[in-house]
């Protein structure tokens, strides 16, 4: 039979369905790089929720196929597995919701201060909503960084509390983004500019790596929030922190960070005005169930010489290292 590495914990829906499918499931016994490479010399599949490495990768003669738990796999040397014939597929689509319905969650919280308040709130400071303004959303602008399935989700649950809305995305069609009923703008500095709130929703590449640095935050007034729910390296943390420690910025909700987990003297640390989750904007149980199941469906389909439905680039399906059906 077959062997499966869950390297990280997921939903225990995938262990069942990779069970019935006939796969043997074994758990890595730590998510330490070097504990989840050793443990791949025998293995044929691996699920992944974090990073994949070439070296661990090279130790693993019989592994025919990689499956992302989630949509982006930054994390994982994608070029490498490409090099070695092993398809890697992904979750495009089964966390989309969790995700923008965190980004709004995130907006709303920095905007009305959530987290002060609710210290303020078991101190029984009654002074706080005298003294701390808080923000709506109805009529504020959004702009939205990127136009992928989380980007255009959110335009419509932003757009449900009145918001205005404009899109900055490379990648687009103008005329789609306009048919959503928002702006297409098409630099970024035109689609910051004045804006009240910005949400990033791009993958981390060379290229997009400090979307918002120093200049392009200094396009946005000192009323503004700051939303991430995509990589943390989309920010320059430096000066996103002394943005926000010189009050040129009201707030920032950040789920993801450059580094995870947060270094003690990351300059974002100690800020009042910052809402931090522990990148989890994917992982409502409904969407980890979703996202289990998929991956499952890829190992499965992947093993038996079914290309699997989301393949970074399934072009490598066509000269994939084990080309042959198996009969497990």
């Amino acid at each position: 039979m077959p062997v499966c590495l869950i390297a990280e914990p997921i939903h225990p829906v995938a262990t069942e369905k990779l069970e019935q499918g006939g796969v043997t499931v074994r758990a890595a016994s730590s998510p330490r790089l070097e504990t989840i490479a050793n443990e791949l010399t025998d293995v044929d599949a691996i699920i992944v929720r974090d990073a994949l490495p070439a070296a661990a990768m090279d130790l693993a003669p019989r592994l025919a196929i990689i499956a992302n738990h989630g949509t982006g796999t930054n994390a994982v040397d994608v070029a490498h597995a490409h090099r070695l014939g092993i398809p890697v597929a992904y979750t495009p689509t089964s966390n989309v919701r969790s995700v923008a319905e965190h980004t709004i969650m995130l907006m709303l919280a920095a905007l009305r201060r959530v987290v002060p308040a609710d210290e303020a709130t078991r101190a029984a400071d009654t002074r706080f909503r005298y003294d701390q303004p808080i923000h709506s959303v109805y009529e504020k602008t959004l702009a939205v960084i990127g136009f992928g399935h989380v980007g255009k989700l959110v335009i419509a649950m932003a757009r449900e509390f009145g918001m205005r809305v404009r899109v900055f995305s490379p990648s687009a069609d103008p005329d789609e983004v306009r048919a959503y009923g928002v702006e297409y703008h098409s630099t970024l500095a035109s689609a910051l500019d004045g804006v009240d709130v910005v949400t990033l929703h791009r993958p981390l590449r060379d290229d997009t790596r400090h979307t918002l640095n120093r200049e392009n935050l200094a396009l946005l007034p000192p009323s503004a929030v700051v939303i991430n729910t995509s990589r943390g390296g989309l920010i320059d943390e430096q000066a996103l922190a002394q943005a926000l420690r010189d009050k040129r910025l009201f707030a920032a909700g950040l789920d993801v960070l450059d580094q995870e987990p947060m270094a003690p003297d990351s300059p974002l640390a100690g800020l009042d005005n910052v809402v931090f989750t522990p990148h989890m904007a994917g992982s409502s149980q409904e969407a980890l169930l979703k996202t289990a199941l998929q991956c499952a469906d890829h190992v499965l389909n992947g093993l038996s010489g079914r290309r699997p439905s989301a393949l970074v680039d399934p072009d490598v399906w066509q000269r994939r290292r084990f080309p042959y059906v198996s009969t497990f």
